[in-house]
């Protein structure tokens, strides 16, 4: 008869810096366990989070004292307060910063569980950077090379842009039949790679990039593709987080390093909802549907 009841793991620290304890009772470090994750945190008063954009959803559950979720101006919102014995549900994709105006203690249950990769912080102090390489550290991630890419990519590929503004009106190709199911569902679109490649969308402020990357990534992949115009604010105003970085492969596609090394990539952490897009331009190919050579009515910069 199969063994039903086992000890699979045990309490572990996760963070133990000023005001702020997470002991992680199940999930990646205290038990291995991807599928959720299970924790215990203790907040001093007067402590806060940086603004912080999930990949998964997070419960949490206040025992003691009370907390503050604040959300982005742009969005009109105002913020939560979680008193004791209260749960407050927070979507994947939201973007919001924690604080505690009181002790507080309370239990967050994620769903996939907690991983770094998951949850972008946007720290603004040395503190914040420290606890974001622990967590980093374990879970196992090192900063080391990817096994897609040429060795020492990674530090060039999440290494900070130079120079380059960051752009307000973003572009982002995919296939017609992809747009249109995510517009029957009514909530948002994914790419197919969207978890393999971290959890972002790839996108781009200089559509004539768009062309070249896709003949780099996308001559094998079949029938109409589309062009998303959309802007950073109408993400943020729908709490997604805009990172601007330098350009990373495409699932198992690596990055073409002689075209794209100097190129500043707007990365959407998350999925853009169907409403964001505020024009929709097709695709140009060749007569044997393989190369790409334009954008339809977009004048190309």
């Amino acid at each position: 008869m199969p063994q039903c009841i086992k000890k699979v793991g045990g309490c572990k620290t996760v963070v133990d810096s000023t005001g702020l304890r997470i002991d992680e009772l199940i999930g990646n470090v205290a038990t291995q366990e991807d599928t959720l994750s299970v924790a215990r945190v203790t907040a001093k008063a007067g402590t806060s989070e940086p603004w912080l954009t999930l990949q998964y959803d997070e419960w949490m559950c206040v025992l003691k004292g009370r907390m503050i979720l604040m959300q982005p101006e742009a969005t009109n919102a105002e913020p939560i307060i979680v008193a004791a014995n209260e749960t407050v549900l927070i979507h994947a994709g939201t973007r919001f910063k924690p604080t505690f105006p009181d002790d507080c203690e309370y239990i967050p249950v994620c769903l996939p569980a907690f991983k770094p990769e998951r949850c972008a912080r946007e720290d603004t102090n040395k503190e914040g950077e420290d606890i974001a390489a622990n967590l980093q550290k374990l879970h196992g991630k090192k900063q080391a090379p990817r096994s897609r890419c040429w060795e020492g990519c990674f530090s060039f590929m999440r290494s900070r842009p130079k120079r380059e503004a960051k752009p307000e009106v973003l572009y982002h190709m995919l296939s017609e039949s992809d747009w249109e199911a995510a517009k029957k569902s009514g909530k948002a679109y994914y790419p197919s790679t969207f978890e393999v490649d971290d959890f972002l969308t790839h996108a781009t402020g200089v559509p004539s990039r768009l062309v070249d990357t896709a003949n780099h990534y996308y001559t094998d992949a079949p029938g109409k593709w589309i062009c998303l115009e959309f802007t950073r604010t109408a993400l943020k105003d729908a709490g997604i987080y805009v990172r601007d970085e330098h350009a990373t492969p495409v699932g198992d596609k690596a990055t073409s390093q002689a075209l794209m090394s100097e190129w500043v990539c707007p990365h959407i952490i998350g999925g853009i909802p169907v409403d964001v897009p505020r024009k929709v331009y097709d695709m140009v190919r060749d007569e044997k549907g393989e190369r790409f050579l334009g954008i339809a009515d977009l004048v190309m910069n």
